[in-house]
């Protein structure tokens, strides 16, 4: 029968690797065409891999936590269908090898092999595991559990039951550390013993109730893959390049009375909403090539000035840590086409469904610090860029107003920004004559211009 090599495929412009998260097939089990077979993680996206064909899964090539590279072989899948694959491998070889070798997961001994490539790493893996939930998990189907969660379960004393029960929230109904955190936390107080009342006693002596031991041991929990890699991207910004950050304070207020006034109708002709990110990166995208070199990277002695403006957004998650998928050629979007896009972004992000390439190639960050109430920040380069600008939050305050019969004070929409530059080859005089433009541009939007 033919052989079908399933190998890791491209995954987006400069990404030439990716970490094998999760095996979701095991040697033996049937594999019908397009189901997925493999997690790989690249970067921040977790991305499943499917098989072309159907057929049954003869060897697994890498375990879990293996780098394999783009073409690379991951996995060796018996087909009744004709291969269109260069080199397949025979029958006989693939046998062959599977006689030589020990196989890398086998369909009786799936947790003992599990145990012997589970490295340290690996319980730091994100956790959201192909699991459904329990209201759309078939009778009797098999489920798979990541080691992150299988191990808070076995300190937790989680019984398979219990675990079960769990619905998740993760990439198709996935169970995450957070959901078996909630779980333990909602069990815990379910089963909190109460501090019964102290009996009266008519005659001395008087007893005193004691109450009972405070549980004083620390939770530990492993970081998850992405918190390990922001910690890591972090230090190594802070590492590289040398900080310095430029603040001004920009009126927004016919910006904001203009956005007032067409949000809704926004709506309604595009089916999105019309919020304050996609309007800002507009505004960015059109002053960003007035000054290139914050546009460009630093590569040693070498600056490598970007023909595209691809302009990052810091995006939270519900997990609480942060990805920064990327808006590519944003100068040549309109405000209509940045709106769509930007939701389009955010949303992939919060529901895990981002492509590789949808966090790369980024040339420029903008983050709003303000959605949290924050007034400014001084947030971290995302390299290799040279440059990154924080939105604070937009608050009426009283603000001193210049007019033909002079000065007056007024209640205005005010916004202060953050820029955080390389001081290596950015001066002071572009970090602040960028924001300078940016302040220009933003009070001088004109509140009657059309959709």
């Amino acid at each position: 029968m033919p052989i079908y090599q399933l190998v890791l495929p491209a995954m987006g412009e400069s990404v030439s690797e990716a970490t094998i998260t999760q095996w979701l097939k095991k040697v033996g089990d049937t594999v019908a065409a397009d189901e997925a077979v493999v997690e790989v993680a690249t970067d921040k996206v977790d991305s499943e891999v499917a098989s072309e064909y159907s057929g049954v899964i003869k060897e697994i090539l890498h375990p879990i936590n293996a780098v394999v590279a783009v073409d690379e072989p991951m996995v060796l899948i018996e087909t009744d269908e004709a291969v269109a694959q260069d080199a397949a491998p025979s029958v006989k070889a693939a046998t062959e090898s599977v006689v030589e070798q020990a196989p890398i997961v086998s369909s009786s001994k799936t947790e003992e092999t599990a145990e012997v490539f589970a490295a340290p790493e690996q319980y730091m893996e994100q956790a959201q595991e192909a699991i459904k939930p329990v209201t759309q998990a078939a009778v009797g189907e098999k489920r798979f559990y990541s080691p992150l969660v299988k191990s808070i379960a076995k300190q937790e004393q989680i019984s398979n039951q219990e675990l079960a029960s769990i619905t998740g929230s993760g990439k198709d109904g996935r169970v995450t550390k957070s959901d078996v955190l909630a779980f333990v936390e909602t069990r815990t107080s379910a089963h909190k013993p109460q501090q019964n009342t102290p009996k009266v006693v008519t005659q001395p002596p008087v007893i005193p109730v004691t109450s009972p031991a405070k549980n004083n041991k620390d939770a530990v929990v492993p970081m998850t893959r992405m918190e390990q890699m922001i910690s890591e991207h972090m230090t190594r910004s802070l590492q590289t390049s040398a900080h310095v950050q430029s603040f001004i304070e920009i009126d927004v207020t016919k910006l904001w009375n203009w956005r007032e006034k067409v949000k809704q109708q926004f709506v309604t002709q595009h089916g999105v909403k019309l919020t304050f990110t996609p309007i800002f990166l507009h505004l960015v995208a059109q002053v960003l090539p007035e000054f290139p070199l914050l546009n460009a990277s630093l590569d040693g002695t070498n600056i490598v000035n970007k023909k595209d403006i691809n302009i990052g957004m810091a995006t939270a998650l519900p997990d609480g840590n942060l990805i920064v998928p990327v808006i590519k050629q944003a100068d040549s979007l309109n405000l209509i086409g940045l709106a769509k896009r930007v939701h389009e972004l955010a949303s992939n992000a919060r529901t895990n469904a981002l492509s590789p390439d949808d966090v790369q190639g980024g040339t420029y960050t903008v983050t709003n610090v303000g959605m949290f109430g924050s007034l400014t920040g001084t947030p971290i380069i995302n390299q290799p860029q040279l440059a990154i600008l924080a939105l604070g939050a937009i608050r009426k305050v009283p603000a001193v107003l210049e007019t033909e019969h002079g000065d007056v004070i007024a209640i205005r929409q005010q916004m202060v920004v953050s820029h955080s530059y390389d001081h290596r080859i950015i001066n002071g005089a572009m970090g602040g004559m960028f924001l300078l433009r940016l302040k220009e541009r933003i009070e001088q939007w004109d509140e009657s211009q059309k959709l």
